[in-house]
């Protein structure tokens, strides 16, 4: 990827301002600073949103921070909207609980290749020490290997594969569809490919397997899935499961579309272009 690319990092929420704080602050310290940030709010209250705001606005950084009403868990919508007011022909996808490495933005460049999309992984973090890191009492990025050793032995965190940085090499690339270890909460994406599949599909309902859905659609396409293990781990801070009452209908229907060569989803990112309950804040 060429170094004069903008980067464009969406980062979901709903309501946890003191985790999408966290990301902000894992995001000003990015040894790559050619990157913005697009905050997509899933509904978030008045009091989640001026946090968010107000952090943004003394973060550093250039944030913008897309709304629109709570009417449940519609993350592929409010995916689609962040992604519809971004400007970076690279698009990387984050939870607003997984707070960034300090190469995040770097390792995800260095691993960008057309033709494919990265799937990055994630560490997770026990509720103690997320609950500290909330607290501004514990800081996870810029971490030494002895620190990130003491937290697995204390079982703190869910691995070790943060500490390591593997270059790109074959073995990454998976040409085949796998469902195992999708992860929408950390994903680099061309968004030329996004577009071209219609992006999220937002006719999936509640929580579960958006994500899958639009992997497989980019695997139609010809997108080759590229693994960014050791290179591009989030920190992701605990929480409680999101109710799953949908789960098993949203995994039939990727089941479904396995035996076909679905691409654009049934409704997505060009129906949501300027929805007009969708409000934008430029914030930096």
């Amino acid at each position: 990827m060429s170094p004069v690319n903008l980067i464009s990092v969406v980062v979901t929420t709903y309501n946890r301002s003191d985790a999408v704080i966290q990301v902000l602050k894992g995001l000003a310290q990015q040894d790559d600073s050619n990157f913005e940030v697009v905050i997509a709010d899933d509904g978030s209250n008045e009091e989640h949103c001026n946090a968010i705001r107000a952090a943004a606005r003394t973060s550093g950084l250039h944030v913008s921070h897309v709304w629109h009403p709570d009417i449940g868990f519609t993350a592929s919508r409010v995916r689609n909207r962040g992604v519809s007011v971004s400007r970076g022909d690279y698009v990387l996808l984050l939870d607003g609980d997984c707070v960034p490495e300090t190469d995040f933005i770097s390792r995800h460049r260095s691993l960008g290749e057309r033709g494919c999309f990265v799937n990055g992984s994630r560490v997770l973090l026990s509720p103690a020490l997320t609950k500290a890191v909330l607290a501004d009492k514990a800081q996870v990025f810029g971490r030494s290997a002895w620190y990130w050793v003491r937290k697995r032995w204390s079982g703190e965190a869910g691995k070790l594969t943060g500490l390591l940085r593997l270059p790109d090499f074959a073995l990454r690339k998976r040409k085949t569809f796998l469902w195992r270890g999708i992860r929408s909460c950390n994903m680099g994406v061309w968004r030329s490919d996004f577009e071209a599949v219609n992006g999220f599909d937002e006719s999936f309902v509640g929580w579960g397997h958006e994500d899958a859905d639009f992997v497989l659609r980019l695997h139609n396409l010809g997108v080759v899935r590229k693994n960014g293990f050791c290179s591009t781990e989030v920190y992701h801070l605990w929480h409680t499961e999101s109710s799953r009452g949908q789960e098993s209908l949203n995994a039939e229907r990727v089941r479904e579309r396995m035996g076909t060569h679905q691409v654009l989803s049934t409704v997505g990112y060009w129906q949501s272009l300027g929805g007009s309950d969708m409000v934008v804040n430029r914030l930096g």
